[in-house]
Parts: C-alpha cells; structure tokens; sequence
C-alpha cells in the first residue's frame, strides 16, 4: 500500500513498490492526463511535478515518492485553464496531435517556476521533451509568452 498526494490529495493505493509512478496515477488514481509515450524517461510525455521538479513519472516507481511529497499531474495545474503557460498554449496554438503536450506543459511550468525570465537557450536546454509534430517553435514561442505575462 502506497499513500500519495496527488492534485492535493491524499490517495491509498495498493500496489507493488516497483509500479512505475505513472501507472499509479492513470490505472489507480484514473488521472488519465498524464501520458504514455516511450516508458524509458526520454520522451516526456509522462511529465508530472513532484515538489516543483519536472519529473518523468514513467520511470520512478511508486515506493521511491513519499505522502509528504506534493505530487501535481496536468489535471492539478490549474482545472480551469488560468495558468498562464496553458492560456499561452491555447493563444498560440500549440499542439498539432496533442499527445506530448500534458508533458510539455509540465516541463514549461516547472522551467519557469525555477527561471521566470529564461534566454531562448535555456529554454532550448531544459525543454527536452519530444514533439513527433515537430511544434517546438511554438513551445517556445508559448514559454517566452507566458514568462512575459508572469513576470509582468
């Protein structure tokens, strides 16, 4: 048994310590936000935040997260749009398929809680998720947009 904060809640769930954090919070918990791409932590689709830090949940079994640890999923960002790295996304119109962006969302967020303002460099080598549509000028484009409106 496994007792985890997820979204800000306290949830009990019964699995073997060596199942992956991400299968808990889509087959358990039924946060299906939280995507499966490659299952080796080098796509990203997986993204979560375990304390603020973009974390690839596909690789990191669930007895390696303790309950006092926040964990955030897509679904906990902000449910009714408002952060502003997901009204930039929307803005711009990022996705093409979709599929990557929970994940590119994540990274964006925890990339811009660490460093408000990045160059166009540090967004190049911290975004390090991958877009099979290829839309990383857009992420950017979205990451630079919301690290203005954030940061005023």
């Amino acid at each position: 048994m496994a007792r985890l904060s997820i979204n800000d809640i306290i949830r009990d769930v019964d699995v073997e310590p060596d199942t992956p954090l991400l299968w808990v919070i889509r087959e358990q918990v039924g946060l299906t936000g939280t995507k499966y791409g490659c299952g080796i932590a080098q796509c990203g689709a997986c993204t979560v935040h375990i304390d603020g830090v973009a974390t690839r949940s596909c690789a990191i079994p669930v007895s390696s997260v303790t309950e006092q640890q926040k964990i955030i999923t897509i679904e906990g960002l902000s449910p009714d749009l408002t952060h502003p790295v997901q009204k930039a996304w929307l803005e711009l119109d990022v996705p093409q398929c979709g599929y990557c962006q929970s994940g590119q969302i994540m990274a964006a967020t925890a990339l811009l809680s660490a460093n408000p303002r990045p160059t166009e460099q540090q967004i190049r080598d911290e975004m390090t998720n991958i877009c099979r549509c290829g839309t990383y000028n857009r992420i950017k484009a979205a990451i630079e947009l919301a690290s203005n409106t954030m940061a005023g």
